[in-house]
């Protein structure tokens, strides 16, 4: 039997938060913006205070980046219908455009380095990674 050890999830771990950055160097915005506008892509239209929950940051500190990501034409703010004390952040399609040419520039540079520094069979192996990792995801319960 082929046991999976800890020493070996800790050298995948490693290696995977090693490749997430190395991958994120390629970006053009800030992580925390597109870390936002993902949250819009997937929610729909979100609260200050509920993108604050999300990325773990204070009010205030996600008030300036939704203010940065405004000022870009890559999100719209309006009244919440609810509570006009605050604000709807919407992603805007300049934003939804932004947050595409982002994940991307992602693929092709994935792509470009799997093309030139693996062979044929590693490039084999590399394209089971997604179904592996989301079977380990999904038996982790």
């Amino acid at each position: 039997m082929d046991d999976y050890t800890a020493a070996d999830a800790e050298q995948l771990r490693l290696a995977v938060g090693k490749f997430v950055r190395r991958v994120r160097s390629a970006d053009t915005m800030p992580a925390g913006q597109a870390a936002v506008l993902g949250h819009l892509r997937r929610d729909g239209p979100l609260a200050i205070v509920a993108l604050a929950e999300r990325e773990q940051v204070r009010h205030q500190t996600m008030a300036r980046t939704v203010k940065l990501l405004t000022d870009q034409g890559l999100v719209d703010v309006s009244p919440d219908p609810d509570d006009r004390r605050r604000v709807v952040v919407t992603l805007s399609a300049r934003g939804d455009a932004r947050l595409d040419a982002e994940q991307a520039g992602r693929a092709e540079w994935i792509a470009r380095a799997a093309q030139v520094a693996l062979t044929a069979h590693e490039r084999a192996v590399l394209r089971r990674f997604p179904a592996v990792l989301d079977k380990l995801i999904a038996g982790s319960g």
